[in-house]
């Protein structure tokens, strides 16, 4: 593991000079992908990492989880609160679909979500410019491969450093680095709305789309839902395409 988390932070080294920059940042959420990028952002940069929480109807105890985390490695943190910005804007919009006849309430929960994710992105961004930093990203190669991140969102980053990393394999570093036994421990969530978990949005578990990706035999319901996330999220991990020449 010691090797494993060497290699992560040379690399990150590597990446912060080819881009001429000085620095990482990365937003920390109170989940365990967070709070390991977290760890390594600030062993590749001690004095030029920074965590960011940004509270959006978020619950309480995540935001405690987010600070125990940057508490834990010792990492500068500053909190947006983005509550009231995304309240403004999502009315607005909404408003204005309303007025054109055109809004649509199935889509409202998910629209939501993904105007919170982007909110996130776009404050990372600001703040990197101001600093002169990249935006790490905290997606785990099974959000990777299922897609389980918002486009333009968690998904809008610089740099994913344990992309190629299970869930399992997140776990076992957290425990490596030191990351808080609550964060470990918890249901893995995005924190969209109120009992929202991975698993239960997802309709397998993480330990199912771990096994499959090295490869192991697994219930072929879970392997159809699993290659139908894959499929169905392609678009996410290509550029934006463009007609022939």
């Amino acid at each position: 593991m010691e090797q494993k988390v060497e290699k992560i932070v040379s690399w990150l080294q590597e990446q912060v000079k080819e881009a001429n920059v000085e620095g990482l940042v990365v937003g920390v959420s109170g989940g365990i992908d967070s709070a390991v990028v977290a760890n390594l952002i600030k062993r590749a940069f001690p004095d030029n990492s920074l965590g960011v929480i940004m509270p959006c109807k978020s619950q309480s105890d995540d935001q405690v989880h987010a600070k125990n985390v940057v508490e834990a490695c010792d990492l500068p943190v500053m909190t947006v609160d983005l509550t009231e910005t995304h309240n403004v804007m999502f009315q607005t919009i909404k408003q204005q679909l309303n007025d054109a006849g055109s809004f649509k309430e199935e889509q409202e929960k998910l629209a939501d979500a993904n105007l919170r994710a982007r909110l996130r992105m776009s404050t990372l961004y600001t703040i990197a410019t101001n600093h002169k930093y990249l935006v790490v990203g905290t997606d785990n190669a099974a959000e990777w491969y299922t897609g389980y991140f918002t486009k333009f969102g968690d998904g809008g980053v610089d740099l994913v450093p344990i992309s190629n990393l299970t869930k399992g394999e997140v776990r076992e570093m957290a425990k490596y680095l030191g990351v808080p036994n609550e964060v470990i421990h918890k249901q893995p969530s995005a924190g969209l709305w109120e009992g929202q978990t991975d698993e239960n949005e997802m309709g397998t578990s993480y330990d199912m789309i771990d096994r499959h990706l090295k490869g192991e035999e697994i219930p072929e319901e879970d392997r159809k839902i699993i290659e139908a996330m894959h499929k169905r999220s392609a678009h996410k991990r290509q550029m934006p395409p463009a007609p022939p020449k």
